[in-house]
């Protein structure tokens, strides 16, 4: 029988006690940093947190509320204007007022309220008079006939030119009727008609959002601990489990994104989306708080950064423009970086007391007190505003390398009222108070899907499958329910 020794078999280590190479480690062949390096490495247990905290949930959290819902939609209805107010044009010679749009440059889709024997106030770019409308009333066309008080037509004020149609506002403040005329007039006439309040109905509907995490045995058995310090304040020692702990917190984070980002579908010819989530593109998607404030609220470029005198003249246009609507005097400014800094900028420069001009500290004025330059609260006319930063707008990651992108429109602040709203619920039947943000998820009495997670899998004690691996499954289905969006107003 014959005998083949290994290559290497008496090789390592020597068979006797000298001083030769075979008989150590030899640290270069490892690929290691050779010679120079005697012992082993130093192990650095404890990751680095090089970006701080990562997430950015907690928005919705301050400004709103979560409410079940067990239903695939949401309905409410937010009321009108009280006052009757309109824009068109007027004859300035026959008192001929055409009523196109409301106040708000909607345009009409119902008959006006103005009504005969009503006072109304008419302005034009040349002025305003005083006029009772003699002729047409709810019901009947978009015309009506007014009168001045003063002169016989319009044009016979020295105001106004001889020009025959102007555009205008017409604003209804009382009514004036002779003597002897019972009520509004004849029952059987359109002008004994009642103006009847109008409301807007909006939907919303829920979307399911779903994510995993997955290890397989073998990997779950090997333990390679990491020391961390969570997101949520927690510290410890974690192998598989931190990445779960990622994941998590990363799907956690897509709620809110998903609730500020998202936009309502619509049906189009070959829409591939349908294929993936079923027929009908208008039953995709939900209306997320950008897309609900750029439909229906109020967006601004204000607040640029330009100078101090700039951004407060501009600030003050959005003041007015919270006057012309529900004028809600606590409001809260969640904004990116650029512009937290023009309106610190903005209100420092009205504050000129201090040694040339410098307001020193935060107490007593003192000079040996640190310079704060921040503002978290001010107050302006008879508003009040709470300003914080937005890491959304800010992170890198996130909206901040987006709006990095689109320097053109990128947004740079949202402003959302406090407090509650009044809306009428249809499928209660009766006005309820809610916050002007508020989540609605799914959930009955046997299902609440607000935010679901479960394992299955064969690792851990509780085998659910043959599945020879750990998944850890997250699921919600939820909207945003924006209420009185006319009171928000988004920076871009």
């Amino acid at each position: 029988m014959a005998i083949t020794p290994g290559g290497s078999l008496n090789s390592v280590p020597a068979s006797q006690r000298q001083t030769l190479s075979s008989n150590y480690i030899d640290f270069t062949a490892q690929g290691t940093a050779g010679w120079a390096q005697q012992y082993l490495p130093d192990l650095m247990e404890k990751e680095a947190e090089v970006f701080g905290n990562r997430t950015i949930s907690g928005f919705l959290a301050q400004v709103g509320a979560e409410e079940a819902m067990s239903a695939d939609q949401v309905i409410w209805s937010e009321q009108g204007r009280l006052h009757l107010s309109y824009k068109g044009t007027v004859n300035t010679g026959t008192g001929a007022l055409s009523i196109t749009h409301d106040i708000d440059d909607v345009a009409l889709t119902t008959t006006h309220g103005i009504r005969r024997n009503d006072i109304v106030i008419v302005a034009t770019a040349e002025g305003t008079i005083k006029c009772l409308v003699t002729d047409g009333f709810v019901g009947t066309a978009d015309i009506v006939t007014v009168k001045p008080y003063e002169v016989e037509n319009i044009d016979d004020s020295s105001t106004f030119s001889t020009a025959a149609a102007a555009a205008c506002t017409v604003l209804v403040i009382g009514s004036e009727w002779a003597k002897g005329v019972n009520g509004q007039g004849s029952a059987a006439s359109d002008e004994a008609k009642a103006v009847k309040p109008t409301h807007t109905s909006f939907t919303n509907k829920p979307i399911i959002m779903k994510d995993y995490y997955e290890i397989s045995g073998s990997d779950a058995s090997q333990i390679g601990w990491v020391e961390i310090s969570g997101e949520d304040g927690q510290s410890g020692y974690l192998w598989y489990l931190k990445a779960e702990g990622d994941t998590r917190a990363r799907f956690t984070d897509y709620l809110e994104m998903t609730m500020m980002e998202a936009v309502k579908g619509v049906d189009v010819a070959n829409d591939v989306v349908e294929d993936l989530l079923g027929s009908g593109g208008a039953t995709h998607g939900t209306e997320g708080l950008f897309a609900a404030v750029e439909t229906r609220g109020n967006i601004t470029s204000g607040i640029t950064g330009v100078n101090a005198a700039t951004d407060l003249a501009e600030f003050d246009a959005i003041l007015a423009e919270f006057d012309n609507q529900g004028a809600i005097e606590e409001n809260m400014m969640f904004v990116n970086r650029a512009t937290a800094l023009a309106m610190d900028d903005m209100l420092a420069s009205m504050n000129s007391y201090g040694a040339g001009g410098t307001s020193y500290g935060v107490f007593d004025n003192s000079e040996d007190m640190a310079l704060n330059l921040g503002f978290s609260g001010f107050r302006r006319g008879s508003y009040d505003f709470y300003k914080s930063d937005m890491k959304y707008l800010n992170d890198k990651s996130t909206r901040g390398g987006i709006n990095a992108r689109n320097t053109v429109s990128p947004v740079r602040g949202v402003v959302i009222p406090a407090g509650v709203s009044s809306v009428y619920d249809q499928a209660l039947g009766k006005n309820l108070k809610r916050p002007f943000l508020h989540v609605r998820y799914r959930a009955s009495q046997m299902e609440d899907r607000k935010l679901k997670t479960w394992i299955t899998g064969s690792v851990g004690g509780n085998v659910t499958s043959d599945l020879d691996a750990m998944q850890v499954n997250y699921l919600s289905e939820r909207c945003l329910i924006t209420q009185g969006a006319n009171n928000f107003m988004m920076m871009k």
